[in-house]
């Protein structure tokens, strides 16, 4: 009886790095345009990052220092991941996006802005009242460049 040594396919570390690092720029850029916008309302990095994390675990988020500014962290990659991990698998199987990357990926703002404020908001701050068009045309933009068209690029580069 022999054993034989676990191989990863060429494929799964093509996924594996696409969405690697897809999920690493595009989390990096929407956490860096975030800090930004915020700043500019005077709020601080800490901030942003224990709001991220109230969507958990409320108020007391913003008691918890660098622990609960660091969850906000995870939980922003964390979602950076899953919109790349879709992205991707759509990928597989529609053609297009990869062809017409970059349409594609600044149209997947539009939906991934759709689910984070109409799904994940609402579940994490029910009764929040609704943006100014002001703040929703920036968080589109920002999605569509910092998320969709990251995302899209390096699903693009990788699918060659």
């Amino acid at each position: 009886m022999t054993a034989e040594a676990p191989t990863l396919s060429m494929e799964g570390s093509t996924a594996f790095r696409a969405i690697l690092w897809g999920s690493l720029i595009a989390g990096t850029l929407d956490i860096t345009a975030a800090f930004i916008n915020s700043a500019l309302r005077g709020r601080s990095p800490l901030w942003v990052l224990q709001y991220i994390a109230s969507g958990l675990l409320g108020a007391n988020s913003y008691k918890g220092g660098f622990v609960t500014a660091a969850l906000g962290l995870g939980v922003h990659f964390l979602i950076a991941t899953v919109a790349c991990v879709l992205y991707y698998a759509a990928s597989r199987k529609i053609s297009l996006l990869t062809q017409h990357y970059i349409v594609c990926g600044l149209l997947y703002g539009v939906p991934v802005y759709a689910f984070m404020n109409l799904v994940v908001v609402r579940l994490a701050f029910p009764g929040r009242p609704a943006p100014p068009l002001s703040v929703v045309i920036t968080q589109l933009l920002i999605l569509m460049f910092c998320i969709g068209l990251p995302i899209s690029a390096i699903v693009h580069h990788y699918s060659k």
